[in-house]
């Protein structure tokens, strides 16, 4: 099976020291993690600038303007999508809300801000995990 490489950004928008947490829709079409809680992002498309896409991506999810802060994580995973093995090597960002008026786009059901300290209380997507730990012990 040949292996599908990615490059994305991942943002951590914090506002008022909540992070912002979305759910995976079923009506998500590159989804394999439906239910589950995600922060904002995605792949980087050849020839765009990280932060254009992150911030672009920020946009398209929530309808949130927000600033790029530093990245804190680096991480990858390898999740099969619709029988295609991927490999995703992702930067984690913090970045900064200039509001918590949230407007979803399909690929999501639920946006929840929580208290970083809280994460274990959700059903997160793995690579997740060790990304909320990193976040805490900077």
């Amino acid at each position: 099976m040949d292996i599908q490489l990615f490059v994305a950004t991942k943002a951590f928008i914090v506002r008022n020291g909540k992070v912002l947490l979305l759910r995976e829709s079923t009506k998500y079409n590159d989804g394999s993690n439906a239910g589950r809680y995600d922060v904002v992002g995605g792949r980087i498309q050849p020839g765009q600038r990280f932060d254009e896409s992150l911030l672009r991506e920020i946009k398209e999810e929530t309808g949130l303007n927000a600033k790029i802060g530093r990245p804190f994580f680096v991480n990858e995973w390898r999740p099969v999508v619709k029988g295609q093995q991927w490999q995703i090597v992702g930067t984690f960002f913090e970045c900064f809300a200039d509001s918590d008026k949230i407007t979803l786009s399909e690929d999501h059901d639920e946006a929840v801000w929580i208290d970083p300290k809280d994460f274990i209380r959700y059903n997160l997507i793995p690579n997740l995990i060790p990304a909320f730990e990193n976040y805490l012990n900077r």
